[in-house]
């Protein structure tokens, strides 16, 4: 059988936040998933975008061919620069072969914990 081409090497995530305040024993958080069906391992660019400072640019990931990798995004780093908690932020994901990418928040600011995933935005 023929390998096919899956998903697409530009992503976007318009609307992230991560609360800086928690409730219980889970602590608020948001994630991409990175789906490579691939065979070749891939090479990630992240950009973080604010609105009141500057990107956050060159933040670099590899997932290896046929995996997932799961990031949570105050963990994403360049240069020392990660994305704070309590400050609004998009993101643009791009890859040097076509990946899938989804989004997920956990909220845990009251009691009732919230858990919401979405696929990013295809771009290119």
């Amino acid at each position: 059988m023929q390998e096919k081409e899956y998903g697409r090497t530009v992503w976007y995530i318009p609307d992230g936040f991560i609360p800086e305040k928690s409730s219980g024993n889970l602590e608020s958080h948001e994630a991409i998933c990175i789906l490579n069906c691939n065979n070749q391992d891939v090479e990630i660019e992240v950009t973080a975008y604010f609105e009141e400072q500057e990107p956050i640019e060159n933040i670099r990931i590899k997932t290896q061919g046929k995996r997932t990798k799961h990031i949570r995004t105050d963990y994403l780093e360049a240069d020392g620069k990660k994305i704070q908690k309590g400050i609004p932020y998009a993101l643009r994901v791009e890859s040097n072969l076509p990946i899938i990418v989804q989004f997920s928040r956990m909220d845990t600011t009251q009691a009732e914990n919230t858990l919401m995933t979405t696929m990013a935005f295809p771009g290119i």
